[in-house]
């Protein structure tokens, strides 16, 4: 994928330029034609092209995983003061199960474990 470095067009546009008494939106203006002006092409002599383009890499990303709804992994990241997920007021009673992975006690309606995620059927 092709994707515009524009942090390093912007370093080097700023180190070449004095910006001293322009506004924000003349400054932008100076860097989108400097961006478009045309350069030698160096991979081609003898041919020019728009500087934009030199600024420009060829990247490879890694696909985002699928989320699997099936499958629930507890981070921490939304553990309240009593150290249970969710709802605070669940009630630990006689009518609680335990976890059948981990024997962590849970409450009846649970579809996953709080503690290891495994899911509750």
């Amino acid at each position: 994928m092709k994707v515009f470095n524009g942090k390093l067009a912007a370093e080097d546009y700023m180190s070449n330029h004095t910006l001293t008494f322009s506004t924000p939106e003349l400054t932008l203006m100076r860097f989108a034609f400097w961006l478009g002006d045309m350069v030698p092409d160096l991979k081609n002599p003898g041919q020019q092209m728009p500087r934009i383009m030199t600024f420009v890499e060829e990247k490879d990303f890694v696909p985002t995983p699928v989320v699997d709804d099936d499958k629930f992994v507890p981070t921490g990241a939304v553990k309240t003061i009593s150290g249970l997920y969710g709802n605070i007021n669940t009630e630990i009673s006689s009518s609680s199960k335990f976890c059948s992975e981990c024997g962590t006690k849970l409450s009846v309606n649970a579809k996953f474990c709080t503690e290891c995620g495994a899911n509750q059927d």
